[in-house]
């Protein structure tokens, strides 16, 4: 019976392969900006997020990052 739970866990890993959301790869995205992120969450993140989507997110991120902290300055220095 072990064999068969092996089986079904791993098709059930392969249909959710490269299907996540937007939010998981903002979420993923952020959390790694951040440096808080478990392995474990690392893992389920690696499997289900494709290289390209934590590429854009990462840029998309990255200008938001640049955006608020140009704001901030202009706010401050007025």
């Amino acid at each position: 019976m072990g064999k068969e739970n092996e089986k079904v866990t791993s098709a059930l890993q392969s249909s959710d392969m490269g299907k996540a959301s937007m939010y998981q790869v903002a979420e993923a995205v952020l959390f790694s900006f951040i440096g808080i992120r478990k392995k474990s969450d690392l893992e389920h993140d690696a499997a289900r997020i494709k290289p390209v989507q934590i590429i854009i997110g990462g840029l998309v991120g990255g200008v938001i990052f640049i955006l608020s902290i140009l704001s901030v300055v202009k706010l401050v220095t007025g």
